[in-house]
């Protein structure tokens, strides 16, 4: 398995839709349209020119089975995004999850920020889990103190202070 950032080809691309659409709205029964996440057609853009990147992990034969997005907002805050895992690649013996996160984290860090933001949806216990694993903090949206746009569906905030 290698993790490295996304090239942005048509083959990727369709994959990456496959992954975002089944955790999503398969497994998560969650309806958000890729309308409403068009960052995932333009990495590029959306992701590196601000300053952040996107991450794909690839099997040795090639094939996505996770992601990951650090979208900075400022010079000290960024969002962490598109965090996707096929179920098989979970926990024991690959654990993903947590090996994109820490790629995220290392990068997160080398470029000085400060804080990480996210959003996940209400239901979506599993990752709660997770994020507070990893010694996020739950907070109201109001105290985010930064804007980006993202489907809303009864979401829960989480920021992790990285001082």
């Amino acid at each position: 398995m290698i993790i490295a950032p996304l090239t942005q080809t048509p083959h990727h691309t369709a994959e990456l839709v496959d992954l975002v659409n089944y955790c999503q709205n398969i497994e998560a029964n969650l309806a958000i349209k890729m309308a409403e996440q068009d960052d995932i057609f333009q990495l590029n853009a959306y992701y590196r020119r601000p300053g952040g990147e996107f991450w794909g992990a690839l099997t040795d034969d090639g094939r996505l089975v996770g992601c990951i997005g650090l979208l900075p907002l400022d010079d000290d805050t960024a969002v962490l995004k598109k965090f996707f895992t096929y179920p098989d690649f979970r926990g024991r013996p690959h654990r993903l999850g947590l090996a994109l996160y820490d790629t995220l984290l290392t990068a997160a860090k080398a470029r000085g920020l400060k804080r990480l933001v996210l959003d996940t949806p209400e239901n979506e216990h599993r990752s709660h889990s997770f994020y507070e694993r990893q010694g996020f903090t739950r907070i109201d949206r109001d105290q985010f103190g930064v804007s980006y746009a993202f489907p809303d569906r009864d979401s829960r905030y989480y920021e992790l202070r990285l001082e």
